[in-house]
């Protein structure tokens, strides 16, 4: 593929054509938060918080699904981003009933460190305290829809890793839930292959496996990348 040349931050960059904004950034160092992306599957752009500016546009773009262009100027920090990620944050733990203390993820979630590194200490809008159910009829693993944030990483791993096409996104706005098959108890679907790779992806503490520990909810994220590597690379074939 031919090289593009940009400028990120003021630093003139080149990389492949196709790439995204946010693989050019992280290849050169340069950190942007994000919630719904998960390397070895497709970007969708859900949690806006990889937005950044581009010249010549005055809408905020999102990284993970934005391709680099000749000549782009990017720029990945300004008072401008950094209120509208503080902003996003902030709306998600109002939106459901993220309490960090008495969750199983506590010290492992990447909501709460990303909260923490974007200075987040309280939140200024009111909390709606939306009335879900935890689903625990699985035999391995159970769903908190209070934790979920949406990102849809659970449906994608499920989908194009695993090919169950178990999980699944119903309703919308903030009615939304992931749901299992034709939305029954998970325990109950028929197309759960228990593979837990939706656990691994899940950021939040919104999946998680049964007699799990706090000090043990750490998510192995490698695990799933590496599996999309291997098939790439058909290492597995004889």
């Amino acid at each position: 593929m031919a090289a593009k040349t940009l400028i990120i931050d003021g630093k003139e960059v080149s990389a492949e054509e196709g790439a995204t904004v946010l693989q050019v950034a992280r290849d050169n160092g340069v950190k942007l938060p994000t919630l719904c992306h998960l390397e070895g599957v497709y970007d969708v752009g859900a949690c806006r918080l990889c937005l950044v500016e581009i010249a010549g546009t005055t809408k905020l773009l999102p990284a993970c699904t934005t391709k680099i262009s000749e000549g782009m100027r990017i720029t990945t920090d300004s008072d401008r981003l950094r209120k509208y990620r503080r902003m996003t944050i902030e709306l998600l733990f109002a939106e459901r009933n993220h309490v960090c203390a008495v969750c199983v993820s506590n010290g492992h979630c990447e909501l709460q460190t990303l909260a923490y590194s974007l200075g987040m200490d309280h939140v200024r809008y009111d909390y709606i305290f939306p009335k879900w159910n935890v689903d625990l009829t699985h035999r391995m693993f159970g769903m908190d829809h209070n934790r979920c944030i949406l990102c849809t990483r659970c449906v994608r791993v499920c989908w194009h890793i695993e090919g169950a096409g178990t999980k699944n996104v119903a309703g919308r706005g903030a009615t939304s839930k992931i749901i299992s098959d034709l939305n029954q108890p998970w325990g109950d679907s028929e197309s759960c292959t228990e593979c837990g790779k939706c656990v691994m992806a899940c950021p939040t503490g919104a999946l998680f496996n049964k007699g799990t520990t706090t000090g043990e909810m750490e998510h192995d994220r490698d695990k799933l990348e590496f599996i999309v590597n291997a098939r790439e690379k058909q290492q597995w074939l004889p």
